[in-house]
Formats: C-alpha cells, structure tokens, sequence
C-alpha cells in the first residue's frame, strides 16, 4: 500500500533564508527564537523529542549553522530531512502551499499599501454599495486580534464590517456571528473577491468573532475565498489519477477546493490531529492526505504570542508517536511549513524562512538533503511515491526504497 501524508505545521520557520532582507526579514528564526525564549524563562529545553529524532535540529542546523537552543542529538535521526527555500516572490499562505505540492509562483500578487486609508474607494465604494452595507471600519494594515477588540463594539452598533489587510496579498472582512450574521459575512466576502480580482489579490478571508462589551474573541468558522492556483498541482494529478485526496483544515480553501476529493474541518490544532488520525485509519490506498495546523500561525505567531508557541509545539510532538504506530507499509509522510511566523520579530506578519522538511514512515530512508531550493521538491517526491506522472517543477528528495 503506498499512501501520501503532508502536515503543514503553518508558520514554522526554522531561520531567515538568505533573500530574507528583501522582506525586512533578516534574523528572523521561528525555531531558534522559540527554543531560546523555552531555555531562558523556563531553564529546560523545549520538550519536542519526536520531532528532534526526526532530524529538526539536523535541519535547523542546515538553515543557520546553528542547532536550536537546547537541542542535544547530533545523528542517529529517524528520517530523511532537509530545510528548504521558497522559490515563490512572496511569503504567503498560497504560495507556499501550491509550490509544496508543486506549482511555485513566480509572477507577483497585488498588495495594499500600509496607509490609511489602505483600499483605493472605488473599491470599498463598490464594496459597500453592491453588499448594501451602511459602510466600513478600519480600512488600514492590522492585526485581527487587535482591530476588532478596538472597533468591536462600534461594529456591533452600526452594523459596518471590518475591513483590514497585511503585508500578505489579502483583503480581510471581520464581523461579529450573532449581529452580523456568518451567512452575511460569507456572502459579503463573496461579493468583495469578485472585486480585488483587478487588484492581483490573492485571498479574501472571512474572519468571524463573537463576544461582547468589548470583550471579542475570533471563532473558527474563518473561511478563505483563494485565487486557483495557475497550474495543475500534486493535489489535481493525484484525482485525475483515481487517487482520494483528502483536505484536512483550511487545505481546501487555500487551493480554492481544486483536486480535492474530500474536505475534512476541525477547530483547533488537536482536533485536527484527531481528524488526520481517522483518515490514517481510514485512508484507501494510493490516497493523499494534506492537513494543515493553522493555530500555530494564527493563534502564536500573528499574535507574537512566544509561550503560547512554544506549548503548541509540545502538544503537537505528544501526539506524533500515534501518527508514526498508525501508519501501514508503504506510507510516506512529511511535516513541513509553508512560511515562517517569527513571535519574536518585530511587527506581526509572516517571515521569509527556511521551512523544515521532515521525511519519515515506512517508504522513507534515513538521510539528510540538506538545503533544498524549491518546496516544489516535497510534491515531486510524493508524486512519484504514488506513481503519479512527473510533476512541472521539483527534484525527488530521495530514491525511492528498494531502487
């Protein structure tokens, strides 16, 4: 039985690659930093053992020429890793997940400038006119979390969404469940991505919260409309070959429900750890699983929150030795990331980082690949571990066993 594992652990970075000046991003180490920060306050290493035998440290240490702050084993790892360089021009969520299962991007997206007001008003004029809006709030660069603790209450009065964006080719609508009204919001943004279209915009993202008197909290019920990615990706071959591809967390709006058989959703990395063990239950042979662990991005690293990291990595490396028992013969599965989210760094964007490439499973030799120059070689590799036809861009990792 050959079947395909990809977990995206979104954000973790493991050092700044070496264009990362271009993006303000020199010195930026989701890894190091967090590591760091766990010996410093705690006086103990962080406790990832799992993930250190996979090799992390060993590709950390490619990264940087650096082991990661408390990370004690040199050799002996249980797997084929790597770190790997993104060949895409930006640091985003789509492109490093389309050039992982193949299709890096090489054109430029559209972004908004860092001003106030940050949307040119024909847009928010056609915004608010064809979605019947009495008008809009914030209308500048954010963070979610801090927009609508500061405009909440005024949303809630006046009915107006909020609309913020980033230094990422989005435009992000946020509003409140109950007096807004999910099905409205969705509705909005539908209304607002046929829109961006002009302006190369990448992504338009429901961000719902509920709560109240100030006091709001973000809900998952999030929802991505996404551009299609601009070529047949390892997700698209895959179903046009018979295999199932199975969609785990917000995988399925990242490449706008394209070559997704099924779509599986979960609130929170745990919960989407118990899905992607179903589906190690469950999965039929020749099958593509591809999860993605958003909290780390969206809940720690956005909010610069370094404990709050440091924990859900722990709590993600717990559960790794049931997803290693589960696997059957022949299965290949790869932890990676699609950017970097330093807690550390200055601001609250994503950080242009070296991305951990983790290898292991039944299928999967011991070796390192050291610095690999495309996430596209993740998706090459899988592709053929599959039987899958070449895909456009990429080199295999490894060979496979047994040739």
């Amino acid at each position: 039985m050959a079947r395909a594992f990809i977990l995206v652990m979104d954000s973790f970075g493991i050092g700044a690659t070496p264009d990362a000046e271009r993006f303000g991003d020199q010195g930026a180490d989701t890894l190091g930093h967090i590591a760091e920060h766990v010996l410093a306050a705690q006086g103990r290493p962080l406790a990832v053992p799992v993930l250190e035998r996979l090799g992390l440290g060993a590709a950390a240490h490619d990264a940087t020429g650096r082991w990661p702050a408390g990370f004690t084993r040199r050799d002996g790892f249980a797997c084929y890793h790597a770190a790997a360089r993104e060949l895409s021009r930006g640091k985003d969520t789509p492109s490093g997940h389309w050039e992982m299962a193949g299709v890096p991007v090489l054109t430029d997206w559209g972004y908004f400038p860092d001003t106030v007001p940050s949307f040119p008003a024909d847009l928010t004029d056609a915004l608010i006119t064809r979605a019947g809006l009495p008008g809009l709030l914030g209308n500048c660069h954010a963070s979610g979390t801090e927009i609508i603790t500061r405009l909440g209450d005024e949303h809630v009065a006046t009915g107006q969404p909020i609309v913020y964006t980033s230094a990422d080719s989005v435009f992000q609508i946020a509003a409140h469940e109950e007096s807004f009204g999910l099905d409205r919001l969705y509705e909005v943004c539908e209304i607002a991505f046929a829109l961006v279209a002009r302006y190369a915009i990448g992504r338009v993202i429901a961000r719902p919260f509920s709560g109240a008197n100030g006091t709001y909290a973000r809900t998952y019920n999030r929802r991505d409309l996404a551009v299609r990615p601009p070529a047949p990706t390892l997700l698209d071959i895959a179903q046009q070959s018979g295999s199932e591809t199975i969609a785990i967390g917000k995988i399925g709006d990242i490449f706008a429900h394209q070559g997704v058989s099924k779509l599986l959703k979960a609130n929170g990395n745990m919960a989407l750890f118990d899905t992607l063990m179903t589906c190690t239950a469950t999965a039929p042979e020749a099958s593509l699983v591809f999860a993605n662990f958003v909290d780390f991005d969206q809940s720690y690293g956005h909010r610069r929150d370094i404990a709050g990291y440091a924990t859900a990595l722990e709590e993600f490396d717990l559960r790794l030795p049931e997803f290693l028992a589960a696997l059957q013969p022949g299965d290949l599965a790869v932890i990676t990331a699609d950017h970097g989210c330093d807690p550390s760094f200055r601001g609250t964007e994503h950080t242009r980082e070296h991305v951990p490439v983790l290898c292991f499973g039944p299928a999967a030799p011991a070796g390192s690949g050291g610095i690999r120059d495309s996430f596209a070689d993740i998706g090459q590799t899988l592709a053929r571990h599959l039987g899958l036809p070449a895909l456009a861009a990429g080199i295999p990792l490894f060979a496979p066993q047994g040739a």
